[in-house]
């Protein structure tokens, strides 16, 4: 079952909930990478990524929205030339490599196929390029509830989803949690959102965040192994051009 892009809509852009949580999600993933530290880099999302872009769109040399094709899509960001493009969640439109940085949110969890979406991913980035995956958090209140986009499709532990990560290819380079309101509309939660995420931040082992977040890498190494050749140059092509010493004659024998 996959998420719809109208519902999806309603949430961040009409909902105050939704709102509170776009800003919260924002602010995580634009502390781990500064927007200005985005500069002449190609930034994309796939899944309903968009409403955390938009700090990127400036700095950045691109960005692009991937909408996975059973979700649909939309046109973003709004007033602006269109970011956007729908695509098949294991075949994207993008050149191999040719991505910096990358946010997964809404995506990998209703997925029909995680592990080759997650093949794409690594397709995609770029060499020592950088991946943030947001999803929702099995011991949470908000994987259990489905008035939201969290409730929807498989949940993750902190653990399962660097797993699936690490199998993937990717390494691991942080870990974070978010959203420690309850999945409520009442004033009281939305108001005092921030203050939560603050507390949350210091004693998340007490507190249970609804959303686990994951910032991976892509490494390649040089390759190695039997099945590289590896040139070794004789001797007479180190020596190349140098001139080899010749036989010389024989010393006269002198009559004395």
């Amino acid at each position: 079952m996959h998420h719809d892009i109208e519902e999806l809509r309603r949430f961040y852009y009409q909902r105050s909930l939704g709102r509170v949580v776009q800003r919260i999600l924002r602010d995580r993933l634009t502390r781990r990478w500064p927007a200005e530290g985005t500069t002449g880099m190609t930034v994309a999302g796939f899944g309903f990524a968009a409403p955390l872009l938009r700090p990127y769109l400036g700095p950045a040399r691109r960005v692009t929205a991937l909408m996975p094709g059973p979700q649909g899509v939309m046109a973003w960001p709004a007033g602006l030339p269109n970011h956007s493009v729908l695509c098949d969640e294991t075949a994207w439109p993008v050149e191999t490599g040719s991505i910096d940085r990358l946010v997964l949110l809404h995506g990998l969890e209703t997925s029909d196929h995680p592990g080759a979406l997650l093949a794409e991913a690594w397709r995609v980035l770029g060499p020592g390029g950088r991946l943030i995956a947001m999803a929702p958090n099995r011991a949470g209140l908000w994987a259990a509830s489905d008035r939201t986009p969290f409730g929807l499709g498989r949940s993750y532990t902190a653990g399962q989803l660097e797993a699936q990560m690490r199998n993937a290819g990717f390494v691991a380079e942080w870990h974070g949690s978010a959203v420690y309101i309850p999945p409520s509309d009442r004033r009281f939660w939305l108001g005092s959102a921030q203050m939560w995420e603050r507390t949350g931040a210091r004693i998340s082992r007490v507190l249970i965040a609804g959303v686990v977040l994951i910032e991976l890498s892509k490494q390649t190494r040089a390759p190695a192994g039997p099945g590289v050749k590896v040139h070794v140059p004789s001797p007479l092509d180190i020596l190349d051009g140098v001139r080899l010493p010749r036989p010389g004659r024989a010393p006269s024998a002198r009559n004395f």
